[in-house]
């Protein structure tokens, strides 16, 4: 049978070229799902605000207080309920968010169990909710940790990728809790990664954006405060943010100290305490709630209040105190919960209080005491987190007024300084050590002094030759000194080199050496480069020319293996010394 018309037309089509096929790389893969991340982290951290919320109403019903029974039963049987939960359920959902999303980078190549995800949603939308004075981000952080881990391995990204999965998701986790892109970016980097890893940081900007676009678009994009306007009057009142700044320092010194305190303590009590620890903390909440309900919960309720000038001095440094000592207890005795946001209220709170004395009682304090609530809930933060760019950023961001800055930075830069002069290590390095992780300090990745070339190089190099030097002159320069190469410098102002072997393999020693063997350009280096970067431009060279940036030819000294293992401190043997300076044979 005769194929027809119409088969013909089909069976042409078949041989037509193809389009090629779109096949994504790795780094794109990586890209896409960074956006896909924050797309799932914010829906999830969405369902854990309106949990929160729920819980919230259910058990306190209207605003705290106005039962005495729910204000004061209310933190007891959430606090136990979310331990129980923790303790027999969800046993992976211990401890810091921030920790064990590090402990995913560095130990875990990137894994958070799903069921991590789970128990950190449940517990601490019980214990939130019942009124225990923590935070939601550091749990959400977490949260978003483990979507990221999860997508990573449906999407089965390569193993390299998978590490650094967790700081992505982190980042869409904390900016969707708490609606700031910027801060959560910077705070990942700072505190989680603790180093500007460039090939991770467009993947979390990307999560933290979609996270905080998904978030807005069902939560609303109001600000979490109604920040009011910002005006610096008078240069003198730096004075006063600079005593916030002191003050800040000094009570974070004090509030770490009171966990590393009460946590030794519980460490000590009867294994059987553990089941009723945070029901204990939970009815220290509940009493002291009665009086003052503004330290229970979140608080984010009461830091918008105090910008708005609603409490005397005396209340917000009361409830400074209050939220101190309550949160340090809760977080001891196991409570879920973050510190993140605590921290703004102790912060919020001890600086409107500060401000607002030296407002009443300084003629030149002119700012309202709103002003020293913002620039207060960054110094507390800056002292006890030691991030001091997550801190000057975040009120920045909040306030969204550059007038602010200079204020913010003075106060945060003080306390921070305060706090590393009496506190040997941040908060979370030093939870990280009494719960057993043996994690690196992202105050120490971020300091840590990097070595260059100008500290590994031979300042005073061997004889350099010249490329129309013959092969005879340079064997015997080479065999006088015992040297197995050496720098060779060409008319062009090219660098190469020359080893003893191959030229001793060339038959004719009259012969220059750019005639008798291939002269390969060397890479050059440069004293202010880093020496890791030179390290991997070294192939299979025994040395490298290290040169000025002002004057490309000139030579300064030269780049050995040795050398860099000498910056390193491997197998250096005591009283070595060089050779002599660098000089041009005729």
């Amino acid at each position: 049978m005769e194929p027809t018309a119409t088969h013909q037309f089909f069976r042409g089509l078949k041989n037509l070229p193809q389009p090629p096929r779109f096949a994504m790389s790795e780094a794109q893969r990586f890209l896409l799902l960074s956006i896909l991340i924050g797309v799932f982290a914010g829906l999830l951290i969405v369902c854990f605000h309106c949990a929160i919320d729920f819980m919230s109403w259910y058990t306190l019903g209207t605003p705290a207080g106005s039962s005495w029974v729910r204000t004061l039963l209310s933190p007891v049987l959430g606090g136990a309920a979310s331990s129980l939960l923790v303790l027999f359920v969800f046993r992976k959902a211990t401890g810091s968010g921030v920790n064990h999303t590090k402990a995913a980078i560095y130990i875990f190549e990137g894994y958070v169990p799903s069921s991590t995800v789970a128990g950190k949603f449940a517990a601490c939308s019980v214990s939130l909710g019942t009124g225990t004075p923590l935070g939601p981000e550091d749990p959400a952080l977490q949260m978003g940790a483990g979507i990221a881990s999860l997508l990573g391995r449906l999407f089965r990204i390569s193993r390299s990728s998978m590490r650094m999965i967790a700081p992505v998701g982190a980042a869409a986790g904390i900016a969707a809790a708490f609606n700031t892109p910027i801060t959560a970016v910077l705070f990942v980097i700072e505190e989680v990664v603790g180093a500007w890893n460039a090939g991770v940081l467009g993947s979390i900007i990307l999560a933290a954006v979609s996270a905080v676009v998904v978030s807005r678009s069902f939560l609303g994009d109001q600000p979490l405060f109604r920040v009011p306007l910002f005006e610096l009057r008078d240069p003198a009142e730096l004075l006063v943010y600079a005593l916030i700044g002191v003050s800040g320092g000094l009570l974070s010194v004090l509030f770490v100290r009171a966990i590393e305190h009460l946590k030794r303590r519980a460490e000590r009590l009867p294994r059987w305490t553990v089941y009723v620890r945070s029901a204990a903390a939970g009815l220290l909440v509940g009493l002291v709630g009665l009086f003052q309900p503004e330290v229970m919960g979140v608080g984010y309720e009461s830091i918008d209040s105090a910008l708005h000038n609603h409490f005397p001095w005396d209340t917000m440094l009361i409830l400074a105190a209050a939220k101190i000592c309550l949160t340090a207890i809760c977080f001891s005795a196991g409570t879920p919960g973050g510190m993140f946001a605590p921290s703004l209220f102790i912060g919020a709170m001890a600086g409107g209080g500060i401000g607002a004395l030296a407002h009443q009682y300084w003629p030149l304090a002119t700012s309202s005491a709103s002003s020293y609530v913002l620039v207060g809930m960054g110094t507390f933060f800056a002292g006890v987190f030691r991030a001091p760019m997550t801190s000057i950023f975040m009120v920045f961001e909040l306030s969204a007024s550059y007038m602010i800055i200079l204020p913010v930075m003075t106060a945060n830069m003080m306390s921070y300084l305060v706090s590393r002069s009496l506190q040997r290590s941040p908060f979370f390095d030093l939870v990280a050590r009494m719960e057993g992780m043996n994690l690196p300090s992202s105050e120490e990745m971020r300091e840590r002094p990097r070595l260059r070339v100008e500290q590994a190089m031979d300042a005073d190099t061997p004889t350099v030759l010249r490329a129309d030097t013959t092969v005879k002159r340079a064997i015997e320069e080479m065999r006088t000194h015992g040297a197995e190469w050496r720098l060779v410098w060409s008319a062009s102002g090219i660098w190469s080199l020359a080893e003893l072997g191959t030229l001793e393999a060339d038959g004719d020693g009259q012969r220059t050496i750019s005639e008798a063997i291939p002269l390969t350009p060397l890479p050059r280096v440069y004293p202010d480069l880093a020496l890791d970067s030179a390290l991997r431009q070294f192939g299979p060279y025994p040395a490298l020319p290290v040169c000025s940036r002002a004057h490309p030819d000139q030579l300064l000294g030269v780049l050995t293996l040795e050398g860099i293992h000498r910056a390193y401190g491997i197998g250096q043997q005591p009283g070595e010394t060089s050779a002599g300076p660098p000089r041009l044979t005729d």
